[in-house]
């Protein structure tokens, strides 16, 4: 049974592959998959690109192509809910489509045809990422620089919200989450990918789960904080956890 790792940037995969044993490369869709074997497990790596259609056709590959059991997600994200900061890890409950908007033949956000607003992640393999990125938080005390962290990390579970737009600016995200939860949907972090990752494997059958490392807070000093976060720690964040999460399994 093949776990698949799923990125959006090069940098945020970076530390796994070195990980794996007998990589083979395989080009498929329009992109390269790596292939191995880690911790003894069959693992495909995989950058699905930036934004919701990229994401979609990455996971419809590993799904048809080759086979896999399950698919995790792991990247940066901006935080948008109350004590998510810089450095925290959001390990995702469910998502929902922040620009979804089929209104008024459907309620805002409701996805056509799912009768739903939010697609969940398995519970199952979140459990287990939510232990992964615990451990490794909690170990990671003090280990990285403290102008890129100012506070001792924090792990998080909830709502994640996806859609075609990198949002840096304070207005937009503090819009974006009051939108949602007066709805009822309190969302923790935003990023570009996840729901349709999880939308992919709700038609697939296929248990996903995700985690996102909070690199900035999807406000004015996003685009100065992101290239050197994703660099030195994301890349650090992403592989402890997939290994503890892997020894999981």
């Amino acid at each position: 049974m093949t776990t698949a790792i799923l990125s959006a940037l090069p940098e945020e995969q970076s530390s796994l592959l070195p990980h794996l044993a007998q990589p083979q490369r395989i080009v498929h869709a329009g992109r390269a998959f790596w292939r191995g074997d880690w911790q003894g497990r069959s693992v495909v790596l995989a950058l699905s690109g930036i934004g919701k259609v990229a994401a979609a056709t990455t996971a419809t590959a590993l799904a048809e192509r080759f086979g896999v059991a399950r698919i995790v997600f792991t990247g940066v994200a901006g935080g948008v809910g109350d004590g998510v900061q810089v450095g925290d890890v959001v390990v995702a409950q469910d998502y929902v489509q922040h620009d979804m908007d089929a209104s008024p033949i459907f309620p805002r956000w409701e996805l056509p045809g799912y009768a739903r607003t939010r697609l969940g992640c398995d519970a199952a393999l979140t459990a287990m990422l939510l232990e992964a990125a615990s451990a490794y938080v909690e170990s990671a005390r003090g280990l990285f620089d403290s102008r890129l962290i100012t506070s001792q990390p924090r792990v998080h579970h909830g709502l994640v919200a996806s859609g075609d737009r990198f949002v840096s600016a304070a207005a937009e995200a503090q819009g974006l989450r009051t939108a949602l939860r007066d709805a009822g949907h309190d969302v923790l972090a935003v990023e570009m990918e996840g729901a349709a990752v999880a939308q992919v494997c709700h038609d697939y059958g296929l248990p996903f789960a995700a985690m996102r490392t909070i690199s900035d807070r999807a406000d004015d000093t996003a685009h100065v904080d992101f290239p050197a976060f994703v660099n030195t720690v994301a890349t650090r964040y992403a592989e402890h956890i997939m290994l503890g999460f892997l020894q999981k399994l």
